[in-house]
């Protein structure tokens, strides 16, 4: 059986709902395919730090988020630069930004 798939569209209107329930800045920075482009999330600190979330899958084939960026912040322009390469492999990502002191996502995540 396989794992029944929630669009993206309604899983990005979800996040962002999340985000924002729990004061934090979130928005969308770049739409893309409504029913399976991928997401990046970038998440911001006060001090300007960024990491950048991207989608993956565990060994057992279940959801999960990698650090693209790495595991320490990097600057804004690094992050937006990491964007950029992702969309111009995958021109159906979505691009959200979430505003977050602990570098957290404000959405249910297994982070790797």
């Amino acid at each position: 059986m396989t794992e029944a798939r929630l669009k993206t569209g309604v899983w990005v209107s979800a996040a962002l709902r999340a985000g924002a329930q729990g004061g934090r800045s979130a928005m969308r920075l770049r739409r893309g395919d409504e029913d399976a482009g991928g997401v990046l999330a970038v998440l911001v600190d006060r001090s300007g730090g960024s990491v950048v979330l991207t989608q993956t899958r565990t060994q057992d084939g279940e959801r999960a988020w990698m650090r693209g960026t790495g595991a320490e912040p990097v600057s804004a322009a690094d992050a937006d630069a990491y964007v950029a390469r992702q969309v111009a492999r995958d021109p159906d990502l979505w691009v959200l930004e979430f505003e977050s002191d602990d570098l957290t996502p404000p959405f249910e995540a297994h982070v790797l």
